[in-house]
């Protein structure tokens, strides 16, 4: 069996199942993330939420997800029909296959690449074309101008994600995602994470993840006041599921790529504790419910505010804060407390 494996198809089976194994942990996150999301959302508005199938209503969004199955595809007489099946497709797919890169200890990652931020950031550029298209292939106005709104939404906050992203690079001197943990490592546990040298860029990313997953109050894509459910309105059944879907998995990797930026990654915040996976998934899960209690308690920005923030806050912040950084860095100030490519810290 041994050699087996050291062999051609014997590589490619290892390679299958660890891609099954990411991708069974996603899908068995995303029925706890919907469950969890709407749990707390009740809370927030003092109600029970999902409480009937299963215990504690823990089967619920099984159930919710074998309704949209065996529902019947309705598809627009007008619409583009190859593109409008394709479109739920390619954002579901995109959003998935961006965990290939995100590790969760030293060893557990599927593909350990030195430019795996660039890879995520191809694929977030585009995740974009799954809405523009669902919304262009439906064939009526309100799912166009949601795709529309997606489009000019999600460029415009990638730009601050980038240059925020950027900052932490400076600062590691590594695109690899273990490199970035590994640099927050040290005897002052907690305190030895990149949220502290880069705490004013932790808000800013966190409200650009909320933009760049139309995530609410940045939800105007799909804003139901005024245009129905926006690019999502023609669909139904398993392409809407499709939708909502690659929605939470995308949010779910921006938890991800919080906790690997600022929060240590799978390193304990305490140096007496071990390090490993565990941390990372609870890391991931805290933010995911602050996700979760923005959508409960903040009301919806008008689409000009939104712009406004993107192009005239958060733009001009974040690239000060990578020139900021970059003089740090350089000059090892604090001891090279930006710059733990220089000394190790």
């Amino acid at each position: 069996m041994g050699e087996f494996l050291t062999t051609g198809p014997g590589i490619a089976l290892i390679i299958v199942a660890q891609c099954l194994a990411v991708i069974a942990f996603v899908m068995i996150s995303l029925l706890f993330l919907v469950y969890g999301d709407r749990k707390i959302w009740a809370a927030v508005q003092m109600r029970r939420g999902p409480n009937v199938v299963g215990v504690f209503g823990l089967l619920q969004t099984v159930a919710d997800a074998l309704k949209y199955v065996v529902k019947e595809i309705v598809i627009p007489a007008g619409a583009d029909k190859t593109v409008f099946m394709l479109a739920p497709l390619v954002a579901f797919v995109l959003a998935m296959i961006s965990w290939a890169v995100i590790p969760f200890s030293d060893t557990w990652v599927l593909a350990d690449i030195n430019v795996a931020i660039l890879y995520i950031f191809a694929i977030g550029s585009l995740e974009v074309y799954g809405v523009i298209m669902g919304g262009w292939a439906s064939n009526s106005k309100y799912p166009f101008l949601g795709s529309l709104r997606s489009a000019a939404q999600m460029i415009s906050y990638e730009v601050s994600i980038g240059l925020i992203i950027i900052g932490v690079v400076l600062s590691t001197g590594s695109l690899n995602f273990g490199d970035i943990v590994r640099a927050q490592d040290g005897d002052l546990g907690l305190f030895n994470w990149y949220w502290l040298p880069h705490l004013p860029m932790v808000f800013l990313f966190f409200i650009s993840a909320l933009a760049e997953t139309n995530r609410p109050p940045f939800d105007l894509p799909e804003a139901e006041s005024e245009l129905v459910a926006g690019y999502q309105v023609e669909y139904s059944s398993t392409p809407f599921l499709l939708f909502m879907a690659g929605e939470y998995i995308a949010i779910f990797l921006m938890c991800a790529l919080i906790t690997l930026l600022f929060f240590g990654g799978w390193l304990s915040p305490f140096p007496f504790l071990p390090d490993g996976p565990l941390w990372m998934v609870g890391k991931m899960a805290v933010f995911f419910f602050l996700f979760a209690m923005v959508k409960a308690i903040v009301p919806r920005y008008r689409y000009d505010q939104l712009m406004r923030l993107g192009w005239k806050v958060f733009l001009p912040f974040s690239l000060a804060w990578v020139v900021i950084v970059a003089f740090l860095a350089k000059f090892e100030v604090f001891g090279g407390f930006w710059a733990r490519w220089a000394v190790g810290v």
